[in-house]
């Protein structure tokens, strides 16, 4: 049964799934134990059979081992898969070391992905950021040659600001901009949404529940082995204030019958028709829960009184958003 609606990358871009499957949870990133492998490509199988093709990776997750999952769950079915690939982060036994965006670099990245991929041509490729060292035009340049040689179908960019998006799509136009946004995260709507809806470039929005913030689930305080004790939105005072926030779409999302998951989802998909939700799932089980939030739909009212609540600033401290 395919019933998920479609969303278009760019001015004359592909027509895509409109909610995203996101795949870093299928690995282990930060350094903890690896997810069932048979669980997470069954996943990635039933969410083709359901019309979810948007499947979203980054090299850099697992060590690889994310692109080699992909490349097994797809290895039958790759027309069916819309393969969206973020690259230039670098890790070392789990910890971040920084970016590397040199152009001889991303030569180098796009070869090990597409052979642990098991593919000629990756859909979508961007940068996981821009890195202030190396000029966006060399960047994305460098990425508009893999275009050319055929390794590349279409450009994305990722976490950057507005001004860097208008000078990516100087250079080539950009399909795809992939960044944190949710009810709890809203400070890009002065600046880079409008931004983007002017050059006609899809949003992928991750982080919809802001690090598990509005998934109603959380009770102050945290444990010590919480690694969100690490942000301060999740500390002290802040978490007390963020958590009454939260109360109000559980409220909300009891008296329609959903889960306040599902809502922040919803709410992302009805901030505008070139916006897709990218959920990350690792198990099959979330698949339908997440699908029924895309049909949720919001009164006036509804949306007003979640648009007052998490106005921009209203959730006290920060978190770091990378996918």
């Amino acid at each position: 049964m395919k019933n998920i609606n479609k969303i278009q990358l760019g001015q004359d871009g592909p027509f895509v799934s409109r909610l995203g499957l996101g795949c870093m949870r299928m690995s282990s990133i930060w350094g903890g134990p690896t997810p069932d492998e048979t669980e997470s490509i069954a996943t990635i199988n039933e969410a083709l059979d359901l019309g979810i093709n948007f499947l979203n990776t980054g090299d850099f997750y697992g060590a690889g081992h994310n692109e080699m999952l992909i490349g097994k769950a797809i290895k039958e079915r790759r027309d069916e898969a819309f393969i969206s690939v973020k690259f230039g982060a670098i890790f070392h036994n789990g910890q971040w070391l920084g970016l590397d965006l040199k152009p001889n670099s991303i030569k180098n990245f796009i070869n090990y992905s597409l052979t642990r991929l098991g593919i000629e041509t990756i859909d979508l490729y961007q940068p996981s950021r821009m890195d202030d060292s190396v000029p966006v035009e060399d960047i994305i340049g460098t990425v508009a040659e893999l275009v050319k040689e055929g390794k590349v179908r279409h450009i994305g960019v990722s976490e950057i600001t507005a001004d860097q998006l208008r000078k990516a799509n100087d250079v080539h136009p950009i399909s795809a901009l992939e960044i944190g946004y949710s009810l709890a995260d809203r400070q890009i709507e002065n600046e880079v949404l409008p931004a983007a809806k002017d050059l006609e470039i899809a949003v992928v929005a991750f982080a919809n529940t802001a690090e598990g913030l509005l998934s109603g689930g959380l009770s102050a305080p945290l444990s010590d082995q919480d690694y969100r004790q690490h942000f301060s939105r999740f500390q002290g005072g802040n978490l007390l204030n963020n958590l009454q926030k939260v109360e109000i779409l559980k409220d909300l999302a009891s008296a329609k019958g959903f889960t306040p998951t599902q809502l922040a989802i919803a709410w992302v998909k009805q901030q505008g028709k070139h916006i897709m939700p990218l959920v990350s799932m690792s198990r099959r089980s979330r698949l339908a829960e997440n699908i029924a939030a895309m049909q949720i739909e919001f009164s006036e009212e509804e949306m007003n009184t979640l648009n007052s609540t998490f106005a921009v600033d209203a959730i006290k401290g920060s978190t770091y958003l990378a996918r």
